[in-house]
């Protein structure tokens, strides 16, 4: 990989610097709870929408996403489908009980449906799995980047999240509204400029439709699966079923996006910022995968690594495995001359039949791609390094680097470290504030104004120095974008399932729902390990969809079992 020059690091600088001291600028001095908690209500719908989505945007969405299309094609964004009818049923039901309750966090309206102790418990639960989400958002970036710069990960994942700590700590909500804006306009600005780039630089008689061919023979566009075979992580049943579960866990019962749009100036502008998400969500992502796809076909032309980790790579050629990983790059050189010839008979001749010889190469790429993981793997284990060998998140960045012009790098790299600190900012504001309300102030008695905003900026530090040390000892999993969702999956339908029971079954107290979470998260966890040693086939969207419906059957169980005396006499 090519370093970073004078240009790059200037385009970097000033992007970050700009956008950092922006926010805390123009958020300076919020002396009052509204104003550092809820950004004084005045956030319009462009606003909370944009905000929306960087906070769900993280740089993990914009390392992993193109180098999941790259491997496994456009099914991915059915993960997404669900995200619309979650929307509706927000800003039908969640939104207006917000506002006519007036509170800081969501889990103030469980106090009152049931009692402190299933407030606290939900949370607990939501301090747990994103604060555990907030050190990833920080570390995703940090180990791709310290390839890139040549810095270790400590000093990445600390200067990350500095970064994030000064403008949050510094102007709350509001800062965090406002940065995201200008954070979502460079974000849009690159990607774009980076699939224009793409395009480009394929072979002049390769039209942009005999690119998604040639992405179609492999696999790549394949964007809907309608079986129900849980072998399948991404079906149009998982997404619709699971993926509104889970979005209507994240985006209703979440305190890193409830709190974006409870700055909103009235319940309208709130309404529109979640309509403008959901409306716009599954087209970002859709092309976001699309640039990932035509990184794929720009690889169909240029010769691609074995591996794009190039710690990964760098090990095993100063192991004892070096001459094997040397042959499967040999192997792999064979087969890219082979396929050119395919390729150019197909787009001279446009021959049906070359697609599945194209199809055919791709395949035997990715045994050898295979066979060069499991050598990494094989170095890692012997030597006691722990390398990650699977290269999904560095397909992208190795682009970016090797192909994009100067400056343009740099603006690359910013939108990668915007999109990080966007979504670290949202997690530690909502880690802040629910430990501050939910918390600190419930448990100790009434606090003045003052002490509020204190209090909200010292949790919302600390937050950021525990997110720092998730990311120093956080290991790479098989994808992590998926890392992040799985995280959620198994925390988010338990506590939607104790919001819809406060919604809607009215006859249930807060004994039973309390009691029924408690089970519910065991079991929860439970499957996913089952799954995670293979003892069970059960794709992690699906604990979303379980974990709710779980929770409520056994708190209705509970409830209707339970003697009808006053508990509380």
């Amino acid at each position: 990989m090519q370093t970073l020059n004078w240009i790059d690091w200037l385009v970097l600088g000033i992007t970050l610097v700009a956008i950092v001291s922006y926010g805390t600028w123009q958020t300076r001095g919020s002396k009052n709870v509204k104003d550092y908690l809820r950004g004084g209500n005045t956030s319009k719908w462009w606003t909370i929408g944009l905000s929306v989505m960087a906070t769900q945007a993280s740089a993990i969405t914009f390392l992993s996403t193109p180098g999941q299309a790259f491997n496994d094609g456009m099914g991915f964004v059915q993960f997404y489908f669900g995200l619309p009818i979650a929307m509706i049923v927000i800003c039908m039901v969640f939104i207006p009980l917000y506002h006519r309750l007036k509170v800081y966090t969501a889990y103030e309206f469980l106090e009152n449906r049931f009692d402190l102790k299933t407030r606290t418990l939900a949370a607990i639960l939501f301090l747990i799995q994103r604060g555990l989400a907030a050190g990833i958002t920080i570390f995703a970036p940090a180990i791709i980047l310290s390839v890139v710069l040549g810095w270790d990960l400590l000093t990445l994942n600390i200067v990350i999240g500095c970064l994030v700590i000064i403008y949050t700590v510094s102007g709350g909500t509001r800062a965090v509204n406002v940065t995201q804006k200008h954070q979502m306009v460079v974000i849009f600005i690159g990607m774009l400029i980076a699939f224009l780039l793409i395009v480009d630089k394929l072979p002049e008689d390769i039209t942009f439709s005999k690119a998604l061919d040639i992405a179609g023979a492999s696999g790549k566009m394949e964007v809907l699966d309608f079986s129900f075979n849980l072998n399948n992580r991404y079906t149009f049943w998982s997404g619709i079923i699971g993926g509104t579960f889970l979005m209507l866990s994240y985006f209703g019962t979440d305190q890193s996006q409830v709190q974006r749009y409870l700055s909103g100036k009235s319940v309208k502008e709130m309404q529109l910022g979640l309509v403008f998400n959901g409306l716009l969500k599954i087209p970002m992502q859709f092309f976001i995968l699309l640039v990932g796809v035509m990184v794929f076909v720009f690889y169909q032309f240029n010769e691609a690594p074995v591996n794009f980790n190039p710690t990964a790579t760098e090990l095993v050629l100063n192991s004892k495995y070096a001459d094997d990983f040397k042959a499967l790059q040999s192997e792999q050189k064979q087969i890219f001359r082979d396929k050119q010839k395919i390729i150019e008979a197909y787009t001279n001749s446009e021959d049906p039949e070359a697609i599945n010889y194209i199809a055919a190469a791709n395949a035997a790429n990715n045994e050898l791609r295979q066979e060069a993981r499991d050598l990494i793997d094989q170095v890692s284990d012997n030597q006691d390094i722990k390398v990650e060998s699977n290269d999904k998140d560095y397909v992208f960045i190795h682009f970016i680097l090797n192909n994009l012009p100067r400056g343009l790098i740099g603006l690359l790299l910013a939108v990668i470290l915007s999109a990080a600190m966007s979504s670290t900012a949202s997690e530690l504001n909502a880690l802040g504030s629910t430990t501050t309300i939910d918390l600190y102030i419930r448990n100790t008695g009434e606090k003045t104004e003052e002490e509020k905003v204190k209090a909200s900026r010292w949790f919302t530090f600390l937050w950021g120095i525990i997110a720092i040390g998730v990311a120093c000892i956080a290991n790479l999993a098989e994808n992590l974008i998926q890392l992040v969702n799985i995280i959620g999956s198994i925390f988010y339908g338990n506590v939607l399932g104790i919001f819809l029971l406060a919604f809607f079954f009215k006859f249930v107290k807060g004994n039973a729902v309390f009691i029924g979470a408690l089970i519910t998260q065991v079991i929860v966890i439970a499957l996913y390990l089952l799954d995670l040693y293979e003892y069970i086939n059960l794709p992690f969207l699906w604990l979303n969809f379980i974990g709710c419906m779980i929770v409520i059957a056994i708190a209705c169980i509970i409830q209707s079992i339970t003697p009808k005396i006053k508990i509380d006499a």
